[in-house]
Parts: structure tokens; C-alpha cells; sequence
């Protein structure tokens, strides 16, 4: 398993929603917690473009990071 940092800003929410139950700090908690999933996924996905064991994994992982950057078709290699 791997570590995952966070900001301090979302620890400290994520303590308050736990510990205290103060749930008015949920919003933002999902919303971070969403982009930082969102970065994993895409550095995932630009790893995986660059060192996936066939050329079809990497083609295929490569396309799918640059949908997802949002990179147009004329755009690309």
C-alpha cells in the first residue's frame, strides 16, 4: 500500500468532520478528496504511458490520459 499526502487545510477538515462531528465541513472534504483522486488517477495513467510492459498498454494508457487532460486530436503525436 502505498502513501498518499494531502494538504494540511484537508487534514484538519477531515479531523473536524471525525473527531468533532462537525459535518458542516462535508462539501468540501468530497470536493477535495475527488481531486485528489482525480491527480492519482492521472498520474496513474501518465506512469503507466511511459512504463506499461507492452506498446498497446502504453498506447492505450497514453490515450486515455490525454482524453482525460482534455488534449485535442490535432493536438497529439
Amino acid at each position: 500500500m502505498r502513501n498518499v499526502q494531502i494538504s494540511q487545510e484537508l487534514f484538519m477538515q477531515l479531523l473536524r468532520f471525525h473527531l468533532m462531528e462537525d459535518e458542516s465541513c462535508e462539501k468540501e472534504i468530497k470536493q477535495e478528496l475527488e481531486k485528489k483522486m482525480g491527480r492519482m488517477v492521472m498520474r496513474d495513467l501518465f506512469g503507466k504511458s511511459k512504463t506499461a510492459s507492452t506498446e498497446e498498454e502504453r498506447e492505450q494508457a497514453r490515450k486515455e490520459y490525454l482524453d482525460r487532460r482534455g488534449v485535442s486530436e490535432k493536438f497529439r503525436w
